[in-house]
């Protein structure tokens, strides 16, 4: 049994964006689909078995946030704004985002062009089993703690090495870009000044 966060995602086929007098946007879909088998995710494959969720859905207060990003709260099943349920698919979710500018042009826009078309979930595993099928490993999730819905771009390993890596050197040339434009304007008004006396 693990304690550490991990996330899953799925295609979200037929998410479908409602709009209606009571809530301008409803996002509805499937966060998470039972009895199916993962791609490779570092060595094996993973099923969720119906009933994963049943008790963290009783329990737990998972929110819906935006591309893993605690920051861009979009529902909370405790204040009714995010509905989960299992249904014969899988984990399914209602969503109703704040009807802010920023949700409207970062969340919704993105999702009606087809731009977003994933869903991911963070969970915390409280009882999994594992099994070898044809020399694959196979784990099968049977409880986790919920911790968070998402729609997202596309998966994202921020904690791997490469990751970082692009990340720190993205970083780096930005900075030092900045630190050129910085002394070039420096320059600009010294010749400014310099031509005035």
């Amino acid at each position: 049994m693990r304690n550490d966060t991990e996330r899953r995602v799925f295609a979200i086929d037929g998410i479908e964006i409602r709009k209606d007098g009571e809530h301008p946007v409803e996002l509805t879909g499937h966060a998470a689909v039972f009895n199916k088998l993962s791609l490779d995710l570092g060595g094996f494959r993973e099923r969720i078995k119906r009933g994963t969720f049943k008790d963290t859905l009783a329990n737990d207060d998972p929110r819906g946030i935006w591309n893993h990003n605690n920051d861009i709260v979009l529902g909370r099943q405790g204040n009714g704004t995010l509905t989960l349920k299992e249904d014969r698919d899988g984990l399914a979710f209602t969503l109703y985002p704040p009807d802010t500018q920023l949700v409207r042009d970062m969340v919704i826009a993105p999702i009606e062009r087809g731009d977003v078309t994933q869903m991911s979930f963070g969970f915390r595993t409280i009882e999994d089993s594992w099994s070898t099928v044809d020399s694959e490993e196979i784990r099968e999730l049977r409880k986790v703690t919920l911790i968070e819905i998402s729609p997202v771009t596309f998966p994202a390993y921020p904690d791997t090495d490469v990751g970082k890596r692009s990340l720190d050197a993205h970083l780096a040339r930005r900075h030092e870009g900045l630190e050129a434009l910085d002394l070039r304007r420096r320059r600009l008004d010294i010749d400014e000044i310099e031509s005035k006396i």
